[in-house]
C-alpha cells in the first residue's frame, strides 16, 4: 500500500457519517508532562573468554600471578578497550535518561489542549 492510499482509508474514518465522526479518541491527543522511569539495559558481558584463560592459567598454577603475567596483559588491556568503547557509545546514542526528559519536561510542558 502506498502512503496516498492509507491517508485515504484515515481520512474515510474520520470523516463524518450521520453527523458523528467514526473514529473517537478515548484519550485526549495530547504528550503526558513526564515519561515512564524505566532501568536502561545492561550490555552484554566483554573479556569472558580473556577471563576464563586467565583463571584457568591460575589454576594450573596455583594462583601464581608471575608465571600468568601474559594472561593477566591480555584481560587488563581487553577491560580497557571495552571500556574506551562504553564511553564513546555514552555521549553519541542521542537518548536521553528518564530523569532528564522529565527535568526538560517539567521546564516545557506540553499545550493543554488537544491538536
Amino acid at each position: 500500500m502506498s502512503g496516498s492510499v492509507i491517508q485515504e482509508k484515515v481520512a474515510k474514518l474520520l470523516s463524518r457519517q450521520n453527523g458523528k465522526p467514526v473514529l473517537r479518541p478515548i484519550k485526549p491527543l495530547a504528550l503526558k508532562n513526564e515519561v515512564a522511569s524505566r532501568k536502561l539495559k545492561k550490555g552484554e558481558a566483554t573479556c569472558v573468554t580473556e577471563m576464563s584463560l586467565l583463571m584457568a592459567c591460575w589454576k594450573q598454577n596455583d594462583f601464581n600471578n608471575t608465571v600468568c603475567s601474559k594472561e593477566v596483559s591480555v584481560f587488563y588491556t581487553c577491560v580497557e578497550k571495552a571500556q574506551n568503547k562504553a564511553k564513546g557509545k555514552q555521549g553519541t546514542q542521542g537518548r536521553l535518561l528518564p530523569k532528564e526528559a522529565n527535568t526538560l519536561l517539567k521546564r516545557f510542558p506540553s499545550l493543554s489542549s488537544e491538536i
